[in-house]
């Protein structure tokens, strides 16, 4: 097909496209959490923040359309993007690579980001989203100005839910979705 075409056309660091559903879960946790839901197209589902060891600092969901996780599951799902990532920049011809930025599968996107500092950002979002780069630069933005420059903040803890972070990032994942 020709989705299947694209995938092998595509350089497997950068973007990778499941062939079928079933190729896109290629792992446990992927079957139960990355599950399509139709709804408007382009969605911002959810937010994952991991700290330099891969662990989760931050989870936030902003669709009803997201997979509905416990605490422990998200906290797997976190891992194993960082995971992922690190083996994608690994299998990367060029060195240095910045490892995982976008994988495509039929159900959802996941755009990941670097900081300078190490810290990774994911975003799922429904499959027809655009601009996922701009609004993690935006979340990390966010993430130095209000997460960073507190001083009661300790590097690679969980971020305080409810703090002016989620404010701002609350207000600009309605105004990136009344966009679309």
């Amino acid at each position: 097909t020709a989705r299947a075409a694209h995938a092998r056309q595509a350089p497997c660091w950068r973007t990778t496209r499941a062939a079928t559903p079933a190729a896109a879960r290629t792992s446990t946790w992927a079957a139960s959490t990355m599950a399509y839901r139709p709804a408007r197209e382009g969605n911002l589902l959810s937010l994952y923040i991991n700290n330099r060891a891969g662990g989760l600092i931050f989870h936030r969901d902003f669709s009803p359309n997201a997979a509905k996780l416990d605490t422990n599951e998200q906290m797997q799902l976190a891992s194993t993007f960082s995971g992922l990532a690190l083996i994608m920049g690994q299998l990367a011809p060029s060195r240095p690579s910045s490892g995982m930025q976008l994988l495509e599968a039929d159900g959802f996107l996941l755009q990941s980001f670097d900081s300078p500092t190490g810290i990774k950002f994911f975003l799922t979002a429904e499959p027809d989203a655009k601009g996922l780069d701009l609004v993690l630069r935006e979340v990390y933005t966010y993430y130095a100005d209000y997460v960073l420059k507190n001083p009661f903040y300790e590097m690679d803890m969980p971020i305080q839910k409810g703090g002016k972070f989620c404010q701002k990032l609350d207000r600009m994942v309605a105004q990136v979705q009344d966009r679309r």
